[in-house]
């Protein structure tokens, strides 16, 4: 891995910027920009079905309803965008508890736990049943490409420096280095001193 982002990793970082802000007109050119890069259908269909877990509903089927009309004029300008893979089903009986609980613990580094946990369960069982589990076993988008859409949205957002920071740390657990975190933050069009900040302290231990 170079220490710079590809074009289908900055057009992932766009299309999720852009779904998390609800900046329709901008995300309809980040999503043809995906398109070109080689992104293919399905994966750019899970961008945006994932983003739903972090932006909200609305923002996600906005996202899912601007990428059909897309495709529809693309199609009719005599474009052929591959399709490409669709999600490979687990096993009947998978506990995705248990599936969900690795996963999460692969991208943490270490078991997660906490206070907030112990408070409301329930939302623990769903981080890991549905967002580490359901989501992120879902294999046409890599977990790189999942983090890079999660930290671009969260860093569009308000108030969510806590798991923005969380999520900077996952990136580089994926692989990914500070140098494209860096590049990263810097190309959002929600770019601030605040992420930069954020992700210094990751870098630096603080």
């Amino acid at each position: 891995m170079t220490g710079t982002l590809n074009q289908q990793q900055r057009a992932t970082a766009a299309i999720a910027a852009f779904t998390a802000t609800g900046r329709i007109p901008q995300l309809r050119d980040a999503l043809g920009d995906g398109l070109d890069a080689g992104l293919s259908v399905n994966q750019v269909k899970e961008i945006l079905v994932q983003m739903y877990a972090y932006a909200g509903f609305p923002r996600s089927l906005n996202a899912l309803g601007t990428f059909m009309a897309l495709l529809e004029q693309r199609r009719a300008d005599g474009h052929t965008d591959p399709a490409g893979d669709e999600p490979k089903s687990l096993p009947a009986g998978t506990d995705m508890l248990e599936v969900g609980t690795a996963n999460q613990t692969q991208l943490s580094g270490a078991p997660v736990s906490g206070p907030l946990f112990d408070f409301a369960p329930a939302i623990d069982r769903f981080l890991k049943t549905h967002l580490f589990g359901d989501i992120f076993s879902r294999d046409n988008l890599d977990w790189q490409s999942r983090e890079i859409a999660t930290v671009a949205a969260l860093a569009g957002l308000e108030g969510l420096d806590s798991q923005l920071q969380s999520h900077f740390r996952i990136a580089l657990n994926t692989g990914l280095t500070g140098a494209q975190l860096r590049e990263l933050v810097t190309g959002l069009p929600e770019h601030n001193g605040r992420t930069a900040e954020l992700l210094n302290q990751v870098l630096t231990g603080r």
